[in-house]
């Protein structure tokens, strides 16, 4: 509200200061029900007063005091309206009482500001100086709590102002109010310092200043300033202990909660009802369920607030079913549900997938008219969603009045949890509104869907629009730029959360991790992870997976034994990154002692993933056999993984027998998978075997089954390129033609000669030849030869393993025209520099 400038009052003496004080009753022949201390509603009110005014006895200022405090008593505002009039008609008539009028008035200000009319006090305060009504030390703590109602705080500085001037600001219950405005209206410093000059202080001084710190989100601060009062000798009330304990909650401090708690007993405070439900609260927020628990099931008489404030915290923490359990007491014993409970209980179904109890819980809402209420409306959305029931979310986004965008956002969020992006995508197309939220729920929902460029093309949208992205955002649009490898992206994405001081936490920073690493560089990678300053397994997983990526045994096992010195216990999925990095580094014995200290040391039984690292390490080594003995040793039934990474290994060193036996297994346990079907077809073809690969292949069109065409991407100018096999459809197909045909005379001469084992094809050389040299990151690697400049590192992703030839290319062009070439396919990244990769030719 704009600023009031308020009149100072005249300084005058003042009379005796006006202690409002209870008028005797009157003396009628009446019932005394007729009394004004009886009436309980405005209508007998005013009955009452007509027949007091027919029979002269309402003009004197005792019976209008007493008719203003009843109506005062009664808190509406028709019955404050009806006060004022009394009161203006007493004015009226019998001017120049001003002892009466100021009770009258302070009567009126105390009215105004527990029924939130702070607007009505401020106007009664400037009416009562214009009158020269000379305000006391009663009329000031009302007219203060009103201003703290309406975030006056202009309006509130003045009355300070006249406060000193009067020389009222010594009175205790004057400095009292000022402390509690000043932290209601968020200057807790103003406060403070009225504090700091007070003589003498009492447990509401103290009270005040706590309640205004844990309110302003200071609850360090609040609880250090309990203990102070506590040294000070002044013993806490309860409103006191509800604010302390309030703030140990907001801090989710156990052991300071527990400290208060302490002391509570030691005082031998008995609990109310408000202490109890903070202490419920406090014990839930700071994770410790059972004490929680206890205090709340040895209350005898639980109120609402206390079973809701049970409630939603056990649906923060993910205990769906106590809810219930709760539910079921609180209906058995009382008091009924309102809209809270309701919200608790419905989001407990959502979490448990109950359509039962969702269902009467949304007719209850129904009967009770709660469906009005926003967030009761959403979370019916949210529940019948989770509970797999699309068509009734719908139904009720539908019949929603007045949709807000959360409304909005718990449909689209529900269809996207349902695997229906594309009815999702449309519900956000057609939003009136959008926010933070509804943008992060869809570049999640493509992210999820592997539809990467869209979500960076999204993200772009977003900020044509103004929208400022935040952690979740950035955790979305690093994943899309990782997957799609595109370095120059992801640079321009950490340059993003570094301009726009987005915190990097535990989340997002292994996010960039593994986004750098993706993206082929794993120095960009490693210089994210040592920034990060608390650092979880998954952390540690993703730093030791960029190992991994590169084929580097000795760091990543470095990396396991500095996360082991810090006491960061390892999870399996630490142990899938170190195999692997193993298994891509060939380092055989290091990934067997490894397998056998898992369970041994750190106490993590071997997964069948972890077998399936074994048998992946020894196939890529040769230990065909080995492997073999592994999967038959396992304590579980191996996989369709397990006998394709064995597949796989038989490929590699040309085992057709094993191979022929590993896809008969495959074809058992997983016949629809495409993949096992080409990879048989292919070792068959390398031992050329083609009267197999014709039958594979007949197998594979009988089924429906085709294969993956091999594709790659690169990165030129922020725009990603694609290219498959035998591609020739790229706008400059016919300079990436004429550099293909320079690149192979100039590795020719250098002595090249096209491995055509790689052409899986019973055609003649030269076509496996011509085959050969239109593989896709050959197409990659050319267009990226003539669109950048000299020096420029080249960057290809491939969704395929890389063949043997593609290789030796690669490990040529890298030397003979001075490029660093970065090839990430399916399984690893190679770096190729001056003529050698970093994977030593073991991949």
């Amino acid at each position: 509200m704009a600023a009031t400038f308020l009149p100072t009052p005249p300084i005058i003496t003042p009379p005796p200061p006006t202690t409002p004080k209870e008028p005797k009753p009157l003396t009628t022949n009446s019932s005394p029900k007729l009394l004004f201390s009886n009436c309980k509603t405005l209508k007998e009110l005013r009955q009452l007063h007509c027949y007091m005014m027919k029979r002269g006895l309402c003009y004197k200022a005792s019976s209008v005091n007493k008719l203003i405090g009843s109506c005062v008593h009664i808190a509406t505002h028709e019955s404050l309206h009806y006060a004022r009039n009394a009161f203006d008609l007493f004015i009226k008539d019998e001017k120049g009482i001003v002892g009466s009028s100021l009770f009258m008035c302070n009567s009126l200000l105390r009215g105004y500001a527990s029924t939130g009319l702070a607007q009505n006090a401020i106007l009664l305060y400037v009416y009562m100086v214009v009158m020269g009504i000379v305000p006391d030390k009663f009329t000031f703590p009302f007219l203060l709590s009103a201003c703290s109602k309406i975030m006056a705080l202009s309006e509130g500085v003045q009355v300070h102002g006249v406060v000193v001037k009067m020389g009222l600001d010594k009175d205790i219950f004057v400095r009292n109010s000022l402390i509690h405005f000043y932290a209601e209206c968020g200057d807790i410093e103003l406060g403070h310092k009225v504090f700091d000059k007070m003589l003498e202080r009492n447990v509401v001084s103290w009270t005040s200043l706590i309640n205004g710190y844990a309110g302003r989100g200071l609850a360090k601060e609040a609880v250090a300033l309990f203990f102070d009062m506590v040294e000070a000798g002044v013993e806490p009330n309860p409103v006191t202990l509800v604010c302390v304990i309030s703030a140990c909650a907001k801090l989710k401090d156990l052991e300071l909660g527990k400290k208060v708690c302490a002391y509570i007993s030691d005082l031998g405070v008995k609990a109310n009802a408000l202490m109890v439900n903070a202490l419920v609260d406090m014990y839930m927020k700071c994770g410790d369920i059972c004490t929680a628990r206890e205090i709340f099931n040895e209350c005898a008489d639980k109120n609402l607030v206390m079973y809701n404030t049970i409630m939603s915290n056990c649906v923060h923490h993910g205990l769906a079913s106590e809810v219930l359990v709760i539910l079921d007491e609180m209906l058995r014993r009382g008091p009924l549900p309102d809209k809270v409970t309701i919200l608790s209980t419905i989001a407990a179904c959502a979490q448990l997938g109950d359509l039962s109890v969702g269902k009467s819980s949304h007719a209850y809402a129904l009967r009770n008219g709660f469906e009005v209420w926003d967030n009761i409306s959403n979370a019916i959305i949210d529940m019948y969603m989770k509970c797999g029931k699309k068509e009734a979310a719908c139904k009720v986004f539908e019949h929603v009045p007045n949709k807000t965008v959360v409304t909005w956002n718990s449909l689209i969020s529900g269809l996207v949890r349902d695997g229906d992006v594309e009815l999702a995508w449309r519900i956000f197309d057609d939003m009136p509104e959008s926010d933070l939220v509804s943008w992060n729920t869809m570049i999640g929902a493509l992210v999820q869907m592997s539809l990467f460029e869209e979500a960076i093309e999204l993200f772009r949208e977003m900020q044509n629009q103004g929208i400022k992205g935040d952690r979740v955002t950035m955790v979305g649009v690093a994943s899309a730029s990782g997957y799609l490898g595109a370095l120059d992206l992801a640079k321009w994405v950490y340059t993003y959360i570094e301009k726009n001081d987005i915190h990097i936490d535990m989340l997002l920073g292994t996010a960039l991790v593994d986004m750098f690493s993706r993206c082929g560089d794993p120095r960009g990678a490693m210089h994210v992870f040592r920034k990060i300053e608390r650092r979880d397994v998954p952390a540690w997983t993703a730093a030791i997976r960029v190992m991994a990526m590169e084929g580097n045994t000795e760091g990543a096992i470095e990396l396991f034994n500095e996360m082991i010195k810090l006491e960061v216990k390892p999870d399996d999925v630490v142990f899938v990154a170190l195999l692997t990095a193993c298994s891509h580094g060939g380092s055989v014995d290091q990934g067997r002692q490894i397998f056998r200290l898992m369970n041994k040391i750190h106490g993590i039984s071997p997964q069948i993933v972890h077998y399936g690292c074994m048998v992946d390490l020894l196939g890529r080594a040769g230990l065909l056999e080995e492997a073999l003995d592994l999967i038959r040793s396992m304590p579980m039934e191996p996989n369709d993984i397990m006998w394709g990474s064995l597949l796989a290994a038989c490929r590699k060193h040309k085992n057709v027998e094993l191979a022929h036996y590993a896809a008969e297994k495959i074809t058992q346990l997983a016949p629809e998978r495409a993949g096992i079907h080409v990879l048989l077809s292919n070792i068959y073809a390398s031992a050329g075997k083609w009267s197999d690969v014709a039958r594979v292949r007949l197998q594979m069109k009988d089924k429906g089954v085709h294969k993956v065409p091999g594709s790659s991407s690169i990165e030129v100018q922020g725009l990603v390129h694609e290219f498959t096999s035998g591609d020739e459809s790229h706008a400059e197909n016919t300079q990436i033609g004429l550099m293909l045909e320079e690149i192979n005379y100039r590795l020719s001469k250098a002595g090249y000669v096209p491995d055509t084992t790689n052409v899986l094809l019973d055609v003649e050389e030269q076509e496996k030849e011509h085959l050969l040299s239109r593989h896709s990151e050959k197409l990659a690697m050319a267009y990226g030869l003539i669109t950048t400049g000299l020096g420029v590192p080249i960057r290809v992703v491939k969704n395929l393993r890389m063949c043997s030839d593609c290789h030796s290319f690669a490990k040529l062009v890298s030397r003979l025209y001075n490029r660093e070439i970065t090839v990430r396919d399916n399984n690893r990244y190679h770096f190729f520099k001056e003529g050698f990769c970093s994977c030593r030719d073991y991949w």
